[in-house]
């Protein structure tokens, strides 16, 4: 039976809390790493009533898109809503993990979950996710120096690339220099031209490690005056990750597309608002799952006919119409995250079989209940 470690292993693997907002608060909640889980519930959000019907079915394991403490608290008496919240599955023996923000930017999480839900073909993301900023060091090295120079700077961190470190390129080369006066050098005397058989030794680096491995590597060349030098990467994004999702559907209209989006998605006493002609033609589309009007000016950049999100704003939305770019359709909040539950359920079952069970909550947390 796997531990809430293994789990808290494999859901941060797949949506990894240092791809989350500054802002944000992902992560184990409660729990002991080291107890077993034999149940796992998922949910939108961690209300009191989620919490009893985890408590019930006797969940090991509640994992929610948002977080129970998104700003910092002081106390977790059961007289807050909050609290009442954590006493439950304390006292139900249930831990509490969320994926919020970086559920939403992964492949395969919150927005890409809509976009299937929705039927969307060749899906990628509105703003592709940034890596972290990388340089390349470039340093020349006699060639009886190399291996310790490369040994220095790679336990100062560079040549550290996914799951591999110790990376680098070594090509054999001459380097050629004339000491002056008041020069001490290692090969070579003052005033003659000297030619050493070198090597280029060039590694990849986080920026934030330049410093300490420019450091390094000059520490341990034997050059009084080493020759190098430092080129900052371009990032290209990642084609797989990042926020909202955009995709083909087969030609329709709004308005067609609108009761598509009906039918798809939860019932709710929102349903499904429309900004725009109901025969616009829609062949792209666009969406982001939660609160997306922060993406409106990116959205007005792509070929979108349409961009399907949540809690629209009267000003925002006005004014996009306004802009003439896409249409616009806002569903309820819950319901479009929603659509996430089942794909990281089958996830989970897929990684640990029959070692837990899964339920995706039935409990609807969307909180509005009447429409008049």
């Amino acid at each position: 039976m796997p531990t809430l470690q293994d789990l808290t292993d494999l859901l941060h693997g797949w949506y990894p809390p240092s791809t989350a907002d500054e802002w944000d608060a992902v992560g184990l909640v409660h729990g002991d790493p080291a107890a077993s889980v034999a149940k796992v519930m998922f949910a939108v959000d961690p209300t009191a009533e989620v919490a009893r019907e985890a408590a019930e079915w006797g969940a090991d394991l509640l994992v929610v898109h948002h977080p129970l403490f998104l700003k910092p608290v002081h106390g977790v008496a059961a007289t807050t809503p909050k609290g009442r919240t954590l006493a439950t599955l304390a006292a139900a023996g249930c831990a509490l993990l969320t994926a919020h923000t970086n559920a939403d930017r992964a492949d395969h999480g919150v927005s890409t979950a809509l976009a299937e839900a929705l039927g969307l073909t060749g899906v990628t993301p509105i703003v592709p996710s940034t890596g972290p900023a990388r340089d390349k060091l470039t340093v020349y090295v006699p060639a009886d120096a190399a291996a310790p120079l490369r040994a220095a700077i790679a336990e100062a961190g560079a040549g550290r690339i996914g799951a591999y470190d110790f990376a680098s390129f070594t090509s054999p080369g001459q380097g050629r220099f004339r000491p002056l006066e008041g020069a001490d050098p290692v090969v070579g005397t003052v005033g003659s031209i000297e030619t050493v058989e070198e090597v280029r030794i060039e590694v990849i680096l986080d920026r934030e490690l330049r410093a300490d491995v420019v450091r390094a590597a000059l520490r341990s060349h034997p050059y009084e005056m080493p020759a190098y030098d430092v080129v900052e990467l371009a990032d290209v994004g990642d084609a797989t990750t990042g926020t909202g999702r955009i995709g083909s559907v087969a030609p329709t209209t709004l308005g067609e597309f609108a009761a598509h989006v009906a039918e798809a998605l939860p019932e709710t006493a929102q349903g499904v608002r429309v900004a725009g002609d109901p025969d616009r033609v829609v062949r792209r589309v666009a969406v982001c799952g939660g609160a997306g009007d922060f993406l409106l000016d990116d959205v007005l950049r792509t070929d979108a006919d349409v961009y399907l999100t949540s809690d629209l704003r009267h000003h925002p939305a006005s004014e996009f119409v306004e802009r003439g770019g896409p249409a616009l359709v806002d569903v309820a909040h819950w319901a479009a995250e929603s659509t996430w539950l089942p794909v990281v359920e089958a996830k989970v079952r897929a990684a640990l079989g029959d070692t837990v069970g899964t339920r995706v909550s039935t409990t609807v947390t969307d909180p509005w209940t009447t429409r008049l």
